[in-house]
């Protein structure tokens, strides 16, 4: 089965081609970076408006890059939510569309179920079950995943997720948008114990999250310390530990809790070289094993929902003719696929 993946959740329009028999065929992907560096962060009217100008040049571009025709695809999935309303329906209405006028089935995929499903494109995936820690802007969660849809959401953010922190910190230390990249790369730069910050939600067995008190805290102390690249290269690399230390003690509990030895992690913030090495060394010591989306499949992309969107499709799940957003969709709602 051949499929075309839709991926306009935000501000990356992302297009792919998945074949459940040859793998990934081909993928390609717009960043509105640019166009929303000026304002510090994205402004959904101008991200709609964006992906409207993009899809079909991109599709058509995946489409050849593949080099198949329309005609030769089996089905369309596309990010039915969570995420902008307005750039989700964009996706939607063009995916959901195409399928109609093609005579082949389509279906909406979760934006998030895509990431969880992200390390599943490589040569050497992930068995279930596994535990998932899910990191980027918008959310922070941990899962406890043993098939396609049976999800236990064990944890999640209670206010900024880690990617949005990452942002907002950036911004309070004067980094250009986007400020997550930005700050890790001055942290690089930090000395380590300069600053001690602290791991929020660690003193309790819950799983959830929360990263606004920290966000506080690197807010204080910027505004009490000196303004100079140094003094910042330390607060950096100090948050940026804090939130690292934080994840990995909530992953190592509730791989304790589940017993599971197998550990997935994606969403943007999972490209983060010090998370990825700190979570490497932990499942070492754990004597499990670590699994990651390629850098560029960390972050929005077309392969993620294509490949999601087709093991529904062939499990015999498909959407209506009805064309709906979800800027809201809890992650432990969807239907399981049956093994």
């Amino acid at each position: 089965m051949r499929v075309l993946g839709i991926e306009t959740s935000c501000d990356e329009t992302g297009i792919a081609v998945y074949d459940s028999n040859a793998g990934l065929l081909s993928h390609t992907l717009y960043s509105q970076v640019k166009l929303h560096a000026d304002y510090g962060g994205v402004v959904p009217e101008l991200a709609s408006r964006d992906h409207v100008r993009k899809i079909i040049p991109l599709i058509r571009k995946a489409l050849a890059d593949a080099d198949l025709a329309m005609s030769d695809l089996d089905g369309i999935a596309y990010t039915k939510g969570p995420g902008l309303i307005g750039a989700v329906l964009v996706g939607a209405c063009v995916g959901r569309s195409l399928a109609f006028s093609l005579g082949i089935p389509a279906i909406g995929v979760h934006h998030m179920e895509g990431h969880l499903l992200a390390p599943m494109l490589e040569e050497t995936p992930a068995e279930y079950p596994f535990v998932a820690l899910l990191v980027s802007g918008g959310h922070t969660m941990l899962v406890d995943v043993k098939g396609i849809g049976e999800y236990e959401v064990l944890g999640e953010s209670v206010d900024d997720a880690a990617g949005e922190a990452f942002d907002k910190t950036a911004k309070l230390m004067g980094l250009d948008y986007p400020g997550g990249p930005r700050l890790a790369k001055l942290a690089a730069k930090g000395e380590p114990a300069k600053y001690k910050f602290p791991r929020p939600m660690t003193d309790r067995p819950s799983l959830d999250f929360s990263f606004s008190g920290l966000k506080t805290f690197a807010a204080n102390t910027i505004a009490a310390e000196p303004d100079d690249e140094k003094t910042r290269a330390n607060i950096a690399r100090a948050f940026e530990e804090a939130v690292v230390d934080t994840l990995m003690i909530k992953c190592k509990r509730a791989l304790k809790q589940t017993g599971h030895k197998r550990l997935v992690i994606a969403g943007g913030v999972s490209a983060n070289t010090r998370l990825r090495a700190g979570l490497t060394e932990l499942m070492s010591s754990l004597k499990g094993e670590v699994f990651y989306p390629r850098p560029e499949f960390c972050t929005d992309n077309g392969a993620m929902i294509a490949y999601a969107g087709t093991q529904r499709l062939l499990s015999g799940q498909t959407e209506g003719l009805e064309v709906k957003g979800q800027p809201r969709w809890p992650l432990d709602t969807l239907e399981a696929i049956k093994r």
